[in-house]
């Protein structure tokens, strides 16, 4: 039933028990089930349903109702999780539901159309808020992105959510982030009309088990270069400036959100801690036992060029409702390279 760490699961049990509490007894529809986000906050409300005895009811949107099914067979059967069958933007459910998450969104890579990015994001939220005014006055998480600050000046050693950055809506490689941007209005825009309560989530850069390590993540594709044994690749020339929070912190800062956050209020979520893309490729090394050659940098630096930088200041989420990282990034690291050799090892043997 659970395929996440039982450790990642109870950390997140003990961190966010008060924010499970405030779910007892109620019916939570969630979108992007099947993605990062999406998978850790089905796991863990699984994860806390039982441990705490809540009688919460999942019901999960998902346009592979089948391959959910054979993965969480043991709630679907014991009646604490519903599949709905259907794509964000076009599914029609005449359910009432206490609490929603909508963390559906297709990846931000280069391969997705943008016009694609677009419409799934404004048009899932559109339907989701609607969705959720059905139901009355219930609080909604709405996962977005950091992206929608835009480019981090160098300067700004972290970004605050009273940053009024923007990203240039008229090139096509920002789609992602306008859509983000568009996607938060919605969501307030709703709020305001129907009542329901939104709080918004930037979400920044992770690390953890479930983590893509074949995609646009820096750290993940890193961690897949360790387990082949090496050369880890740094495309570029390693000096952008990113932070990493461990999936177990952002899973319990996300129930907390929905649980507490303020409505019509954005908390950035992830890590203050600063770190360069090659020493991020160094730390995957040494953490895979690899020696310090085995990082190989694609493009010489330029030492003295501003610096490229996406780290969150996140005092709002610190300060307002208590949260704090509780994973250092090398511990995360280790916790994933060990994760997902295991799921590699899984692989072999089949």
């Amino acid at each position: 039933m659970y395929t996440l760490p039982e450790r990642d699961l109870e950390e997140v049990l003990v961190a966010g028990e008060d924010s499970f509490a405030a779910l007892r007894g109620a019916r939570v529809f969630v979108t992007g089930g099947t993605g990062f986000v999406g998978s850790w906050l089905i796991e863990s409300l699984l994860w806390a349903n039982r441990r705490l005895a809540l009688g919460v009811r999942l019901l999960v949107l998902t346009r592979d109702p089948a391959g959910v099914a054979t993965r969480f067979a043991q709630a679907a059967q014991a009646g604490c999780l519903a599949l709905v069958e259907g794509d964000v933007r076009t599914f029609d459910l005449d359910e009432r539901v206490d609490a929603v998450v909508n963390a559906a969104t297709p990846r931000a890579g280069r391969a997705h159309d943008p016009g694609e990015l677009v419409d799934t994001n404004v048009a899932g939220a559109r339907n989701v808020v609607r969705f959720a005014a059905r139901s009355g006055a219930i609080p909604v998480l709405f996962t977005s992105s950091g992206a929608v600050y835009g480019p981090q000046p160098p300067e700004l050693e972290r970004i605050p959510e009273e940053y009024a950055g923007a990203p240039d809506q008229l090139d096509p490689r920002y789609a992602y982030h306008e859509a983000k941007r568009v996607a938060e209005l919605l969501h307030v825009a709703e709020g305001r009309r129907s009542g329901i309560q939104v709080k918004i989530a930037r979400l920044f850069a992770f690390v953890g088990p479930y983590l893509p390590l074949d995609a646009h993540f820096a750290i993940g594709n890193f961690i897949r270069d360790a387990h082949h044994g090496g050369p880890i690749a740094v495309d570029g020339d390693g000096t952008p400036v990113r932070s990493y929070l461990y999936a177990s912190d952002m899973t319990a800062w996300l129930w907390r959100i929905l649980a507490a956050g303020q409505p019509e209020r954005a908390y950035n979520v992830g890590s203050e801690q600063p770190v360069s893309i090659v020493e991020t490729a160094r730390a995957v090394a040494a953490a895979a036992g690899l020696p310090a050659e085995s990082v190989q940098v694609r493009v010489a630096s330029t030492p003295d060029g501003p610096r490229e930088r996406y780290v969150p200041d996140t005092a709002r989420a610190r300060s307002q409702l208590g949260l704090r990282q509780t994973v250092d990034l090398n511990s995360a690291i280790v916790r994933t390279l060990q994760y997902s050799s295991g799921r590699e090892r899984g692989r072999d043997e089949a």
